[in-house]
């Protein structure tokens, strides 16, 4: 996955908005915890409190007394978080006030230090207080204020509190295991999230790969079922390729029209030349005869250029090439010339016209066979995505500072041979058309090699063509 990856980009969002979500869910979870607890811990605190209330009593001889209390073994223990203290608030008789009247066993040698009492109490009779312990340790209080009904008893404020270590204990266990609870959950979102995109992006896969498969000529529309947010995708993209294909064929239609049109004139005026004799007849005869391949040429390069934008072109190889061959050898019969196509040849099949394929080995073969001594041979091989043929013949051969002259417009390197000059760069012009490319080698036969590459694509699939085979 790239940076600007769909899926990295649904992958990033929705772990980023995971990781958000579960942090606030452990924040408001611990929150809620810790509210809890401190209100479990408060509600203890009141029952102390209360039960010290009932204990507290007044004798006759002027000493406050503190009768059987509920058993919590902390209260006996030093130190232990847990304390109770009773103050006084104020005396009878104008004796001054004390602090610590009494108080429980856990306190030791402590003595809570509390606040300036307030002037009112809320409803429920107590206050809940923050406090220290001589140590600094944060304390959880509730305060209570108390009046006996003995005609000389002072004014009392009786005090429960605990240390803040018995919420953050649980508090802290709590959130370990929250923590690893909220980990686990994470972990298995996370792995459901990929499988799920995984899975929701398979359609584009597929549509990647129908679009790939189309580009390569092994089909000529999308096909497939596709999820309804991208099947009106897939309806418009086949339109376009029909619409594209509908364009190709008319345009090959037009083409045709125009060689037909131009090449009936012209078969007028060389059949014309061909019953005179004279100088001007022979001029109108080459006139035409160079006309004819001008018009032939550009024809190519116009139906080549349409072809290279169609999809769903495939023209299998193996067949036309062994008819080709064939009407070679009956071309050729005269000079008994010997044809014939390598045994390990692959079946490949080219992605474009079967007429641009004749056009381009027929030009190939020819132009061997009318530098060839006896023996002409092709062979087909795949070159990674590439399709090459290769034609050699065992005649005299080019030397090298003439082969690259070989594909210009119009240069024939022997006068004395038959031709314009044009039909191997029709070859080179259509070869770099379709991406392709044709050079000039030294044959195995001692002669020359012509090895011409173009665009591969994969048989078994629907070949579009409106050439027919030539007769063998």
């Amino acid at each position: 996955m790239t940076r600007g990856s769909l899926r990295l980009r649904l992958l990033v969002g929705t772990l980023a908005w995971m990781a958000i979500a579960i942090a606030l869910a452990a924040w408001g979870l611990r929150s809620l915890f810790q509210e809890h607890i401190t209100q479990q811990l408060q509600a203890q605190l009141v029952m102390q409190l209360d039960h010290l209330s009932a204990a507290v009593d007044w004798e006759p001889g002027g000493k406050l007394s503190i009768g059987p209390m509920a058993a919590d073994a902390r209260l006996e223990q030093p130190l232990s978080g847990l304390y109770w203290q009773i103050d006084e608030l104020e005396a009878k008789l104008g004796k001054t006030p004390r602090a610590a009247v009494a108080r429980s066993r856990s306190l030791w040698d402590q003595v809570l230090t509390m606040p300036p009492p307030p002037t009112h109490y809320p409803e429920q009779g107590y206050r809940v207080l923050q406090l220290r312990d001589n140590q600094g340790r944060a304390l959880l209080a509730v305060v209570r204020p108390l009046e006996l009904p003995e005609e000389n008893a002072p004014r009392l404020r009786l005090v429960v509190a605990a240390d803040t270590s018995l919420i953050a204990e649980p508090l802290e266990r709590f959130t370990r295991l929250l923590w690893t609870a909220l980990g686990v959950l994470a972990a298995g979102l996370a792995v459901g999230v990929v499988l799920q995109l995984h899975y929701a992006l398979r359609p584009l896969a597929l549509l990647r790969r129908r679009l790939a498969a189309v580009r390569a000529g092994q089909s000529t529309r999308l096909e497939g079922s596709f999820p309804q947010e991208l099947q009106p995708l897939v309806v418009e993209f086949n339109h376009v390729l029909a619409e594209n294909a509908a364009m190709v064929q008319q345009a090959r239609a037009q083409a045709g029209n125009l060689a037909h049109a131009v090449h009936t004139p012209l078969t007028v005026l060389a059949n014309a030349a061909a019953e005179e004799r004279g100088a001007l007849a022979r001029l109108v005869g080459e006139q035409v005869a160079s006309a004819r391949r001008q018009v032939d040429y550009h024809l190519a390069r116009a139906r080549a250029a349409a072809a290279v934008r169609a999809t769903g072109l495939a023209t299998p190889v193996l067949k036309p090439l062994g008819a080709l061959l064939r009407t070679m050898a009956r071309l050729h019969a005269a000079r008994q010339l010997h044809f014939e196509l390598a045994p390990d040849a692959e079946d490949l099949a080219f992605r474009g016209e079967e007429q641009d394929l004749f056009e381009l080995l027929g030009n190939l073969i020819d132009n061997a066979a009318k530098w060839a001594r006896s023996r002409v041979r092709v062979d087909v091989r795949r070159e990674g995505v590439l399709l090459c043929f290769t034609v050699d013949d065992d005649g005299p051969g080019v030397p090298d500072s003439e082969r690259a002259r070989m594909f210009e417009r119009g240069v024939q390197l022997d006068e004395r041979r038959p031709g314009a000059g044009l039909g191997l760069d029709i070859v080179r012009t259509l070869a770099e058309t379709y991406g392709g490319s044709v050079e000039a080698l030294e044959s195995p036969l001692g002669g020359l090699r012509m090895r011409l590459c173009l665009p591969l694509t994969e048989l078994g699939v629907e070949v579009r063509s409106d050439v027919g085979l030539p007769n063998a």
